[in-house]
């Protein structure tokens, strides 16, 4: 077999959907198979999605092992020559895997690759390729200097902006968002170290593989990733384990720079505190200024039945949407109706553009919400995903559902 694609799951079974959904069409050139480790969930996971997805192997867990743990259990159930570890709260774009196994296929110096990570307004997220957060480079970041000298490869090597997001690139650290995985490498190097038990064990497993001499990649194939939909990021666990997560690393890697340590390690715990204070302020703020009817205005692109059927959902949780019906008869309309949503872009405001999943593609959707992130003529939009398979509407920070009727 050539690939695995692992997902570890915990209470995102909108998001999983959704994953499995885009990932069902990115294998159809692959001898590929997908496994699911579900943390004990308490959402239904399991149970719906098994039933739904019968093609997906699921490995339920009576505890929450955490993702180093978990993606470990799969890849030792697995035999394939690539493993791709993948997040629940992504979307892939048709061609991103089988592109992916063929770069592998074809630089056997890769231990791993990873890919161009969308946010979900299209622009691009600087975590799909990092450097080394050695101590130095740590300490630029958090002094501000990363931020203020972004191309430079001194102090901005944290994210490695200067590096072009639309070529294939050399990079040190993967995101374990979409994480691509030579066997054989793992083999050498070992699996996820299980002391992380959330955040921070792709940083040490891509270190790991720069040590053993090989090197990482970064190319420029398009996902979205609605980033932490996966975890809680606006309570204290989620800070705690991110921050407690780069204490690991350092203790790990550089415990000999001692005195450089400790001025990291209380950088870590002030801005652990500042990001926790910050997101929880964010949080009041948004809940005090914003409704779901004023932050969720969409315009929704389907055939006559999607449209439909969101235009009911909208009713039913007192939403207010526009909706941009296909034309059958159209023959060009087979793909993403690019004139007509730009025409009703330029004269209407909407904060979310929503796209029918078994109409279009996912790749056309990602490639219009890139294009769309670039422009500087209207305000920007977010993604809306419409499935009508499982009649849900997936946002990035909340999902809706169509009510069935008896």
């Amino acid at each position: 077999m050539k690939l695995t694609v692992v997902i570890v799951n915990y209470n995102v079974k909108t998001y999983l959907a959704q994953c499995l959904h885009s990932v069902s069409r990115a294998i159809r050139g692959l001898s590929a198979e997908v496994i699911v480790v579900d943390n004990a969930s308490t959402d239904g996971s399991v149970e719906e999605l098994s039933a739904a997805y019968p093609w997906v192997k699921f490995i339920p867990n009576t505890d929450n092992r955490g993702f180093s743990c978990a993606n470990n259990q799969a890849i030792r159930e697995s035999a394939s020559d690539y493993v791709l570890l993948l997040n629940p709260d992504t979307v892939v774009g048709e061609e991103v895997l089988e592109a992916c196994v063929a770069f592998m296929d074809s630089h056997p110096d890769a231990g791993g690759v990873g890919v161009r990570m969308l946010k979900d307004d299209g622009s691009f997220a600087w975590e799909s390729r990092r450097g080394v957060p050695t101590l130095m480079t740590s300490f630029y970041k958090m002094v501000g200097l990363c931020s203020l000298f972004p191309q430079s490869r001194i102090f901005g090597k944290y994210y490695m902006r200067y590096l072009d997001e639309n070529e294939v690139n050399r990079i040190d650290i993967i995101s374990g968002a979409y994480m691509m995985l030579r066997r054989s490498a793992l083999d050498e190097v070992g699996l996820l170290d299980e002391t992380f038990f959330m955040y921070g064990e792709d940083i040490d497993l891509s270190y790991r593989l720069l040590k053993a001499g090989y090197n990482n990649y970064y190319l420029p194939h398009s996902i979205v990733h609605y980033k932490g939909e996966s975890t809680q990021k606006t309570s204290f666990r989620y800070v705690r384990n991110f921050y407690n997560a780069m204490l690991i690393f350092y203790d790990k890697h550089f415990r000999n720079q001692r005195w450089m340590s400790l001025l990291v390690r209380l950088g870590i715990y002030a801005m652990g505190t500042g990001e926790f204070l910050g997101r929880q302020y964010h949080r009041l703020r948004l809940g005090q200024e914003e409704s779901d009817v004023e932050r969720y205005s969409m315009l929704v692109v389907g055939n006559n039945e999607m449209c439909d059927e969101v235009e009911l959902l909208c009713e039913q949780h007192a939403l207010v949407c526009a909706t941009l019906p296909l034309d059958p008869h159209d023959e060009e309309e087979h793909t993403l109706p690019l004139k007509r949503i730009t025409e009703r872009l330029e004269t209407e405001t909407y904060n979310y553009v929503v796209f029918d999943t078994e109409q279009f593609s996912y790749s056309d959707i990602l490639s219009f919400m890139q294009r769309e992130s670039l422009r500087e003529d209207r305000n920007r939009m977010r993604l809306g995903l419409y499935s009508m398979q499982t009649k849900d509407l997936v946002f990035c920070s909340k999902c809706f559902s169509l009510i069935l009727q008896p």
